[in-house]
């Protein structure tokens, strides 16, 4: 029986048992594997991994394990050397709270209640978007290249978590997306729409912006106060 020496560091320890967490453990196997395949049958998303290590050596997910090598893994980072990661976002049905959280400070982000892993995956993978999850089958899908499984399940948490995962206060660009369909917010004169406003709206405001895709219209309403008081606290955390 072959053997190789496997470590997980930080948060790569979250998807393994107790008895082989933030330790080095024997892994037992037989004839020829990538090592992409041995660190997913231990539980950890290729997608969550950012750097490996094979007798103090990078290599990549192809490598071919050899019965002694002694194997460090590292989980992703914003600054790894394996990827670059992009800050456009897809979420699986789990995550409708965190999307609207992600429109909300201006990061492009895909999100429908209906969609299908195999369309998520693809979603991810062509468009070079990153798949958040609460699904790990989901992100161990061989199409998928850019993934994260969210550990909180408090959506504010949430939200705290992968700005932090992906390095992003800095590119936080508030109200600048719908909310209801992740397109793009536009200036728009008071004339051109005021046939679509309640009429005490029509008194009170006279700044508004419309989405550019689905036409809906926003403004600073009692509504908007909250979300910057929001917004102030989520970048105190940063």
């Amino acid at each position: 029986m072959n053997q190789a020496i496997f470590r997980f560091d930080a948060e790569l320890n979250d998807f393994l048992p107790a008895n082989k967490r933030q330790q080095s453990f024997v892994y037992e196997f037989t004839g020829r594997g990538a090592i992409k395949d041995t660190i997913e049958s231990l539980g950890i998303p290729h997608c969550e991994v950012g750097r490996i290590l094979v007798n103090r050596e990078p290599v990549d997910f192809s490598y071919i394990l050899q019965s002694g090598d002694e194997c460090s893994v590292y989980p992703i980072s914003p600054f790894n050397d394996r990827i670059q990661y992009p800050s456009r976002f897809v979420l699986d049905v789990h995550l409708g709270k965190l999307a609207g959280f992600l429109r909300m400070l201006g990061f492009d982000t895909l999100y429908r209640n209906d969609y299908e892993d195999e369309a998520l995956a693809k979603i991810s993978s062509s468009e070079e978007r990153i798949l958040l999850s609460r699904d790990i089958g989901l992100l161990k899908r061989s199409l998928v290249t850019y993934g994260y499984f969210v550990r909180e399940t408090n959506p504010n948490r949430q939200l705290i978590e992968v700005l932090r995962r992906f390095d992003l206060f800095k590119a936080v660009a508030p109200h600048c997306r719908c909310l209801h369909c992740n397109g793009l917010l536009e200036s728009v004169a008071k004339e051109m729409i005021v046939d679509r406003l309640p009429a005490k709206t029509r008194q009170k405001y006279h700044e508004f912006r419309q989405c550019s895709s689905c036409g809906q219209i926003f403004w600073k309403g009692t509504h908007y106060q909250r979300m910057q008081e929001f917004i102030a606290s989520v970048l105190q955390e940063a």
